[in-house]
């Protein structure tokens, strides 16, 4: 059974960073794809980033300010997030993707965390 678990979140101020992490277990994890995922309250989830074995794709609002990597060695995905704002503020899910390609669409995830709460004070 593959299961993600995510670690990491807190509370910081603006202008400060974290780094998420999530470990992996139940599949090969090296072969798929990983993303990180976002919600806040009352509004949707949405993408944030993803990883394959050589590439990187990043939402508009993320990108130069938070960087994805991956350990296969560890089964683990993090998430550094530096500069980071208010509209940051949201519940971090990480996920496995389908395939070994990026993807920016949730469909194509199949298993997913349980989510860290990552709050930014103004």
């Amino acid at each position: 059974q593959v299961q993600l678990v995510e670690s990491g979140g807190g509370l910081v101020q603006a202008g400060g960073s974290l780094r998420l992490s999530c470990v992996a277990s139940g599949r090969s994890f090296s072969t798929y794809a990983m993303g990180w995922f976002r919600q806040a309250s009352g509004k949707e989830r949405e993408f944030v980033a993803a990883i394959s074995w050589v590439s990187t794709i990043y939402a508009d609002s993320v990108k130069g300010r938070f960087t994805i990597s991956r350990d296969n060695a560890k089964n683990t995905v993090f998430l550094q997030m530096n500069s980071l704002k208010p509209e940051d503020t949201a519940v971090y899910y990480c996920a496995t993707d389908r395939s070994p390609r990026l993807s920016r669409l949730q469909a194509q995830y199949d298993y997913w965390g349980q989510g860290t709460q990552v709050t930014v004070s103004s």
